[in-house]
């Protein structure tokens, strides 16, 4: 009797030893295309934060002897050459830095901003509900694309410009999502519990409900990261992103552009870089949006 008692609770034991984040990673673990995503994006970024070590020239050397046609992929010209003579294989690699930063860093701010506006929203409610939504709601009635077209073709914006016009115009999915967490939350007994301990509005909402509703914001952080490169790839691409010399992954597609018929090496490889990102960083979204399901 003694055995079976301790075999019946042996499990529950475990299972709360495991706790949530052990779970959580189980969970994700068993998601290989996930995992894959995540083994690609840290490659990458290592890739762009070692480029320097990496790269065999720098991203704006010229050979002189090969200026005046795009030179073919060779052992010493791995991605090939542009027409000035510059290795685009250096200059893939100098690109990921700009485009991944711009990525990551603009879906960073767009969390932060979303985030601040859905809980204020969701945990006020009344007439601060009704105000912040209106104002998400006229923001998002406005095309997004021709408006930072638009912006960018006046500031013409440095990196961190391009990250902040882009993170600020683009948390409003966010906050309507952080909104729902908070109004579902706010009525749970923790948060009375909290409220009669005599916690204040700030320790309430950022101490008790915003860790519970991290889940689904850390995965519309992750896929939004793959929405951001193809902006900043798509404004580069139109001239309107950060500017040559600065390689980025759309301003080299600009560039290679003009020579998709003579030199189509130039559009490929930048190309499959953005794809493969943007695959690699939707694939991560979805494992997380899995391994965070509690009907998992």
């Amino acid at each position: 009797m003694t055995e079976t008692l301790e075999n019946r609770t042996a499990p529950g034991k475990r299972q709360r030893r495991e706790g949530f984040w052990p779970t959580l990673i189980a969970r994700f673990l068993k998601h290989k295309l996930a995992v894959l995503g995540l083994v690609v994006l840290i490659l990458l970024g290592l890739l762009a934060i070692f480029a320097p070590l990496l790269a065999p020239y720098t991203f704006d050397g010229q050979d002189a002897s090969i200026i005046g046609q795009p030179q073919p992929p060779s052992a010493a010209h791995w991605m090939g050459t542009d027409q000035l003579g510059r290795d685009a294989f250096t200059r893939v690699l100098y690109g990921a830095r700009i485009s991944l930063m711009v990525g990551l860093f603009s879906a960073l701010l767009a969390t932060f901003l979303g985030t601040l506006v859905g809980a204020l929203s969701g945990y006020y409610r009344g007439w601060t509900d009704t105000v912040l939504m209106r104002i998400t709601d006229v923001v998002l009635c406005i095309p997004l694309l021709p408006l930072i077209i638009l912006l960018s073709g006046i500031l013409r914006p440095s990196v961190a410009l391009l990250i902040a016009i882009v993170g600020s115009l683009s948390w409003m999915g966010t906050a309507r999502l952080v909104r729902s967490q908070f109004l579902s939350l706010r009525e749970r007994e923790f948060v009375e519990a909290s409220r009669a301990l005599g916690g204040g509005d700030n320790r309430v909402m950022f101490r008790h409900i915003l860790p519970n509703a991290l889940g689904p914001i850390i995965v519309s952080t992750t896929l939004s990261v793959g929405g951001t490169i193809m902006l900043e790839s798509a404004l580069s691409f139109l001239g309107l992103g950060v500017q040559p010399p600065t390689p980025t992954w759309g301003n080299l597609l600009n560039y290679a552009s003009q020579w998709l018929t003579a030199a189509p090496w130039l559009a490929v490889f930048p190309g499959l870089m953005i794809l493969i990102t943007v695959l690699a960083v939707n694939f991560l979204g979805d494992g997380l949006r899995d391994a965070f399901d509690p009907r998992n």
